[in-house]
C-alpha cells in the first residue's frame, strides 16, 4: 500500500481533497428522515415499551433490560431529529467504495498503474471492502486477490466474484485472514490495501461526512421543520464502528465543525471491542465474535484508534444487544422504507435503546434537541437473510397471514387491505 509517512495528513483539508478525487467514481447518497422514527427516539422507552407502556407507535422496544424485563427505568426524553445518510445507496451498496477508491487512486499515482496491473491487489474482507476493491480494480483493469472468511453473508461473496476478482476463503477471525493474505502476497507479490487501517482508507470514508453535513444544511434551508427549531446544521453524527476506518475518518473530517461524533457497535461475544478499549485505556488487539452485525466483527486498527481514542475527535463509543440491532433493522425498513444491513442498524439501535447514550443527549441538548445524523453504512443482504432473523413460530406466522383464528381454528381471511 502508499507508504504511510508519503500519506496526506489526517486533516479535513485532506478529506476534501479525497473527496475531489473519488468524485467521478462514487454516488452521492441522498440523505432521509422520517417522523415516525424521531417521535419513536424522543420518547422514553418505558413508555414504548409493549411491557409497560401504551407502545402507540407498534414498536418492539427491546430496551436495555431485555426484551420482556421492566423498562420502568428507561425514561429519558431526547428530543432528536434524524438524519440518515444513506450509503446503503452507494456503489456495491456500502460506504466501501470511497475508501477502496481513494486508496487505490493513491497507490496508482505512487507507483505507475503499470506496475499496480502487473502486481494486483490484495485485501481481506467479510464482503463489503471486498466488493469495493473487487470494483475499484475493475474499473482501472488491475488484478485483484480478496480473502474472505468462510462464513460471509453469500450475496456478499458472489457480489466480489462478479467483479472478476479471485477469491479466497479463510477462517473468521483476524488473524486467520492475516495469514492467508501473507500466503497470497508470497505467491502473487501483490499489493495490500487494508479494509480500515491505511490513512488513505480514512481520508476516503471521511468524506462521506462532508456530503452529509453539507446536504443537512441545505435541507434546513429549504424545510427547517425537518430538523430541531432553530437549527440550521447538524449536532451530532453517529456511525458504526468495526475496524475503525470510516468512524475515525469521520472524526477527521468533522474537526473544528462543532458537530460531535459518537460511534456505535454490537454489544455481543466482545463485539464492543472499541468501547471497552476507551475504559481500559487500550486498544482491543483481538475479536472473535459471530454478531449479526457481520461488517463489525473486527478489532479497531491502530491508525484508527489513534484517531477515536481522542476525546476532542470522538465523544464516545456506545454498544447494543443483538436484539436491539434487530428492532432498529425492522424500524428503518418498515416506518423509513430504508433496505439495510444489520451493521448499518447499529447506530439507530444506540439512539433508540441506549439509555446511556439517551440521556446524554437529553442532557446535552436539552429543550431544544438536537439534529443527529446516522450512517447506514451498507445495504448488502438478501430478503432470506432479513427473514430469517425475523423467524417466528408456526402459529404466530400463520395468525399473522389471517390463516388461524384467536381461538386456533383456520379459516380464510379475504379483506381488502
Amino acid at each position: 500500500m502508499t507508504d504511510v509517512s508519503r500519506c496526506p495528513p489526517l486533516t479535513r483539508q485532506s478529506v476534501v481533497e479525497a473527496h475531489a478525487r473519488i468524485r467521478p467514481y462514487i454516488h452521492r447518497t441522498p440523505v432521509a428522515t422520517c417522523e415516525t422514527i424521531n417521535q419513536v427516539a424522543s420518547t422514553p422507552q418505558a413508555e414504548r415499551c409493549p411491557h409497560t407502556g401504551p407502545n402507540t407507535a407498534a414498536e418492539p422496544a427491546p430496551h436495555e433490560h431485555g426484551v420482556t424485563g421492566d423498562a420502568a427505568g428507561c425514561i429519558a426524553r431526547p428530543r432528536v431529529k434524524l438524519f440518515f445518510k444513506c450509503e446503503n445507496q452507494q456503489r456495491i451498496g456500502a460506504f466501501k467504495a470511497r475508501g477502496a477508491f481513494h486508496a487505490l487512486g493513491r497507490l496508482i499515482e505512487q507507483d505507475g498503474l503499470d506496475n499496480v496491473k502487473r502486481k494486483g491487489v490484495v485485501t481481506h474482507s467479510s464482503g463489503n471492502h471486498a466488493q469495493a476493491l473487487a470494483l475499484a480494480a475493475k474499473t482501472h483493469g488491475i488484478p485483484a486477490h480478496i480473502v474472505m472468511p468462510t462464513i460471509s453473508t453469500p450475496s456478499k461473496i458472489a457480489g466480489t466474484k462478479s467483479h472478476g476478482a479471485d477469491v479466497i476463503f479463510s477462517g473468521s477471525t483476524s488473524v486467520e485472514r492475516g495469514a492467508v493474505v501473507a500466503e497470497v502476497m508470497g505467491k502473487t507479490g501483490a499489493t495490500l490495501v487494508p479494509p480500515y487501517d491505511h490513512p488513505d482508507i480514512i481520508l476516503g470514508q471521511g468524506t462521506q461526512a462532508l456530503e452529509l453535513e453539507e446536504q443537512v444544511e441545505g435541507l434546513l434551508e429549504v424545510e427547517p421543520g425537518l430538523g430541531v427549531p432553530g437549527r440550521k446544521r447538524l449536532d451530532a453524527v453517529i456511525a458504526p464502528i468495526g475496524g475503525g476506518g470510516m468512524l475515525s475518518g469521520i472524526c477527521t473530517a468533522l474537526l473544528g465543525t462543532g458537530i460531535r461524533v459518537f460511534g456505535a457497535e454490537p454489544r455481543f461475544e466482545g463485539a464492543d471491542d472499541a468501547e471497552e478499549g476507551l475504559r481500559q485505556g487500550k486498544r482491543v488487539e483481538s475479536v472473535k465474535t459471530l454478531t449479526i452485525a457481520d461488517g463489525l466483527r473486527t478489532p479497531v486498527g491502530e491508525i484508527p484508534w489513534s484517531i477515536i481514542s481522542d476525546k476532542e475527535k470522538l465523544a464516545g463509543i456506545y454498544s447494543v444487544t443483538e436484539e436491539q440491532i434487530k428492532a432498529a433493522l425492522r424500524l428503518a425498513m418498515e416506518r423509513a422504507k430504508l433496505f439495510i444491513e444489520p451493521s448499518a442498524a447499529v447506530p439507530l439501535a444506540v439512539v433508540l435503546y441506549n439509555e446511556e447514550f439517551r440521556k446524554l443527549v437529553e442532557q446535552e441538548a436539552g429543550e431544544e434537541g438536537w439534529n443527529v445524523g446516522i450512517i447506514l453504512s451498507g445495504g448488502n443482504t438478501t430478503m432470506e437473510a432479513i427473514a430469517k432473523l425475523f423467524e417466528v413460530p408456526t402459529k404466530a406466522a400463520e395468525r399473522a397471514e389471517g390463516k388461524v383464528t384467536v381461538d386456533g381454528d383456520r379459516i380464510a381471511e379475504n379483506v381488502a387491505g
